[in-house]
């Protein structure tokens, strides 16, 4: 077995995709197209710091070369993270990838696709890789193909491809499976989750996830890496604590409202009663022939209220 060091650590994931070649074939299983060239967009896009987002985000621009020879420069929109994210957060990054002019030729946006290795489930779906890929339809529900794709519409949808890591349970039955099993945290050493243990072997045959795996033991001996891994670990602890912290409050805060609506409820409740013993002697006096402003100065109340319980 060969320790390399684990990529859904930001650190890892990042020297991992700094390597274009690994690049090419991480995105040409995700996109299952040949890609045969990568650029990481501005260095503006990517996270090396710390944010309270806590998503790791990168862009390429990918040349995906198609069977007839044509090639085509795309937008690949990368999201990572490894706690339980609200959608919001990826939202506003796809609104700031949108805005940006440098994203544009011409009068039309680069075709975008976004891709999201997320560390948690999504709901109930049980498949590992998930792809949500935009059609166009007529008024009568019919798929529209002529003309398209169309540059306008382009630039205006994208497709997206999710990934649940926790869903990767070590089956490789294609392409894509075999990439992304150097994701599968079911080979995490026991001692360590710094460390993924893997057999080099099942790899042999392909040079591709060779290097990749080369890479990635490359990584898991780099002091550097290692330090910035326990880093990584220290701030997911901190928003791990924070959220507990949270949750707790709101727990709190949610038995104190359910408690003062008891109390509110009690409340009502005794007024209701001290209100109907009030109009029940009111309409004793009043039977007894006393008038309301007779009635009213000697229960010490006012004339307006016992004219309405007799009303009642």
């Amino acid at each position: 077995m060969t320790n390399i060091a684990n990529p859904v650590y930001d650190v890892v994931f990042k020297y991992l995709m700094d390597d274009a070649r690994i690049a090419r074939t991480i995105l040409s299983a995700l996109l299952k197209k040949n890609v045969v060239a990568v650029e990481m967009r501005p260095h503006e896009y990517v996270n090396e710091q710390r944010d309270t987002l806590s998503v790791f985000r990168i862009d390429f621009g990918a040349t995906v070369r198609s069977d007839d020879g044509t090639e085509q420069l795309i937008l690949v929109e990368l999201q990572k993270t490894w706690l339980e994210t609200e959608t919001l957060r990826f939202r506003q990054y796809l609104g700031v990838h949108y805005s940006n002019p440098k994203n544009m030729v011409g009068d039309h946006a680069i075709p975008t696709v976004a891709v999201y290795l997320l560390g948690h489930r999504v709901g109930d779906i049980e498949e590992p890789v998930l792809y949500v890929n935009h059609q166009s339809y007529d008024y009568e529900g019919r798929l529209v193909t002529k003309g398209m794709p169309d540059a306008f519409v382009e630039s205006l949808t994208h497709d997206s491809i999710i990934v649940q890591i926790p869903r990767l349970h070590g089956q490789i039955n294609n392409r894509l499976d075999k990439v992304l099993s150097i994701f599968d945290q079911t080979r995490r050493d026991r001692d360590n989750e710094h460390i993924l243990l893997v057999d080099e072997r099942l790899y042999s045959d392909d040079q591709d996830m060779s290097l990749i795996i080369h890479r990635l033991t490359m990584a898991a001996a780099d002091a550097q890496v290692r330090h910035s891994m326990n880093v990584e670990d220290e701030y997911f602890s901190a928003i791990e604590r924070r959220d507990t912290e949270l949750m707790l409050k709101d727990k709190q805060l949610a038995e104190k409202t359910v408690q003062l609506a008891e109390k509110d409820e009690q409340l009502a409740e005794k007024d209701g009663q001290l209100r109907e013993l009030l109009r029940s002697s009111v309409l004793t006096l009043h039977k007894a022939g006393l008038s309301p402003e007779t009635i009213a100065a000697s229960l010490g109340e006012d004339v307006d209220v016992i004219k309405t319980l007799l009303k009642e």
